[in-house]
């Protein structure tokens, strides 16, 4: 099939798709004798693992150890899990990061009276002073 129909059942962009062979996501696929690429089942499937995987907040290097393991029939699964462990905490130190923002964002917003003097409680907590300088 051609890339079209492989990002139509996929799911993933034709530009994502080339982006993914230029790092090695996905092996060059086969070529037409016209010099279009010609991609299989198992291409198609491949990229639903790195769609689902993005879709999931794994980096590029992660998704490529994933695939490692994913086409390694003799690894542990054990790997695997360590590996969801992992991203696991990391999602759960982001989540806490954009809380923190979110409150912060939130009481500088309530200290604004978002009328027309140009006093500013926003600017000012996000120039990281406590003078009257907006």
């Amino acid at each position: 099939m051609n890339i079209g129909e492989a990002s139509r059942r996929s799911g993933v962009s034709q530009r994502m798709i080339r982006h993914y062979e230029k790092i090695g996501l996905i092996p060059p696929p086969l070529r037409r004798d016209s010099g279009y690429r010609d991609y299989d089942a198992r291409d198609v499937h491949r990229l639903h693992f790195i769609a689902n995987a993005r879709d999931l907040g794994f980096s590029v290097s992660e998704i490529e150890a994933l695939l490692d393991l994913w086409d390694n029939r003799e690894r542990a699964s054990s790997e695997v899990k360590d590996m969801a462990l992992r991203h696991i905490e990391e999602l759960g130190e982001k989540i806490a990061a954009l809380e923190a923002m979110r409150t912060t964002l939130r009481d500088l917003s309530e200290q604004c009276h978002g009328d027309d003097r140009p006093d500013c409680p926003i600017l000012r907590g996000l120039a990281g002073d406590d003078a009257n300088r907006d």
